[in-house]
């Protein structure tokens, strides 16, 4: 396990301080917890020290500091994790010392205990040393040594998987996603499999199915899977995805450097003062400036939702599926994600539509999380983005609207009748318009209320036909004619006037 591994725990919830890649990367042999003044007896090499810096007060002087992070850095401890409970934050000067003597430091927010960041790194080793039972490799040494060179000059992952098999003899093999999305193939795979198959081989359990070990989300971990089982040998497929889950773990730090870059754009995208000159400036710095078109899709999940099921993770997973498109993801506030898609114009229909055959297997990795998405329409030009995202919102409320417990994808095309219109609406703004046309019928007096407002919506659904509303409300066709007179007296509407019969079903839509 190394450093960084414990930056990605989102249940750790732990922030860099200061620490450059080479210190992320360093692996850790252990944990001791200490608040001693001069720990240097009780440390050892490679290890992480996790401190309350309860030997630290403001104007202590920068000896006690020097003397504490000297021990850490003379003893090869791989990182500091300082705790912020004794003084709401890690000092300044801690942080300065570290960067002196190049200790990576790491804050512990007060609500993250100390046993659950041991624990966390135990849980691991063990499950790194079960997995190989001995110090040998099953890997030819000229195997590795290929492997690593390609790593570390950067290989694709398609390159990595083939070079890894290819003392095999290359075996059918597809590194596939929880979703269902072929990340790599092997030359000798068939075709990328369709997402059904593809999440079907790795919950089947068909074949040899391994799983790449890396701080992924639900939505996309990584599994090898070989559709024959038995071509390669246990502990020769365990090394191979070893080798994956670190190239993964480089990409998803990449990948993170650009998360301030992508906040920016939905920044700017969402502004009150909506500026186009920033809003260019912020699809620059996330490579997606001058494209023909550009979709925006907002994704919205609980706002409470465990790690690792948020909104960004499975709307990025989703989006994965997509061909030919680059993208921005972001967080927001309550549970939602943004999305900016850059796209040929041509392609404006296969995003929405790709994105919809999508989501039933994204949803499936984490199914007791309600996902919902809105696809605006595209937009020609980055002036029309804050548009766009006013779109992709009202999308979202519908689809959530219409069934919330169900996971949907809805775009503006998808507004083909009036409820749908109308479930995009705010609620407050909807339960106002509701409560402004057919309140009086509520007032009409004890159970009054509630037969009129039936009478009301069987009349509109049998297109204002008193034989067929007396049916089916099992009346005679004078009470109907009086019910409808009372209702046209209490709401100020004539049920014979189109535009007040529209009126009237809003309001039993908003309700």
């Amino acid at each position: 396990m190394h450093v960084d591994h414990l930056l990605r725990l989102d249940r750790l919830d732990l922030s860099l301080v200061w620490g450059d890649e080479a210190l992320l990367g360093q692996e850790i042999g252990g944990v001791t917890a200490t608040d001693l003044e001069d720990p240097a007896r009780f440390l050892q090499s490679g290890e992480i020290v996790l401190s309350g810096l309860v030997w630290w007060s403001p104007g202590t002087g920068a000896a006690k500091t020097e003397r504490f992070v000297s021990a850490l850095r003379d003893a090869g401890a791989v990182a500091l994790l300082a705790g912020e409970e004794t003084h709401g934050e890690v000092p300044r000067e801690l942080a300065e010392a570290c960067r002196r003597h190049r200790v990576a430091l790491i804050s512990v927010p007060a609500h993250t205990s100390f046993r659950a960041i041991t624990e966390a790194v135990y849980l691991r080793q063990w499950g790194e040393l079960s997995r190989r039972p001995t110090d040998h490799y099953a890997l030819p040494e000229n195997v590795r040594l290929d492997l690593d060179r390609a790593f570390e000059g950067g290989a694709t992952t398609g390159e990595l998987l083939d070079r890894a098999f290819a003392h095999l003899g290359t075996p059918a093999c597809h590194l596939l996603t929880a979703a269902g999305r072929t990340v790599a193939r092997t030359g000798a795979a068939p075709a990328a499999l369709s997402a059904r198959r593809a999440a079907e081989a790795v919950r089947a359990g068909h074949g040899t199915t391994v799983r790449v070990e890396a701080d992924g989300t639900v939505y996309d971990t990584w599994h090898l899977h070989l559709p024959e089982a038995g071509q390669v040998p246990p502990r020769v497929l365990q090394e191979i995805a070893e080798l994956l889950g670190r190239h993964r773990r480089r990409r998803d730090r990449e990948r993170a450097a650009n998360d301030g870059a992508f906040a920016e754009l939905a920044d700017a995208m969402g502004a009150v003062r909506f500026d186009a000159h920033r809003v260019r400036q912020a699809l620059e710095s996330c490579g997606l400036a001058g494209a023909d078109a550009y979709t925006v899709v907002a994704a919205a999940t609980e706002p409470h939702a465990e790690a690792g099921t948020g909104a960004a993770a499975a709307l990025g997973e989703a989006l994965r599926h997509v061909p030919s498109v680059t993208f921005a993801v972001a967080d927001g506030p309550g549970g939602e994600a943004t999305a900016v898609v850059a796209h040929e114009r041509k392609a404006a229909t296969e995003v929405r539509e790709r994105l919809g055959d999508a989501w039933p297997f994204v949803h499936a990795c984490g199914p007791d999380v309600p996902l919902h998405a809105g696809v605006s329409a595209p937009a020609a030009a980055p002036e029309q983005l804050n548009a766009s995202l006013g779109q992709a919102r009202y999308a979202l409320a519908a689809a959530r609207a219409t069934d919330p417990s169900a996971p949907g994808v809805a775009g503006l095309g998808d507004l083909d009748g009036l409820g749908k219109l109308l479930a995009g609406i705010p609620a407050d703004v909807r339960n106002a318009y509701s409560e402004t046309v057919l309140g009086p019928l509520l007032g009409a007096g004890r159970g009054s209320g509630t037969m009129l407002l039936e009478t009301l919506e069987v009349f509109l659904a049998h297109d204002c036909s008193w034989a067929r509303t007396a049916e089916a409300l099992h009346v005679h066709v004078n009470t109907v004619h009086y019910r409808v007179e009372r209702i046209e007296t209490l709401t100020g509407r004539d049920l014979s006037r189109l535009d007040h019969k529209a009126d009237l079903r809003a309001a039993l839509f908003c309700r």
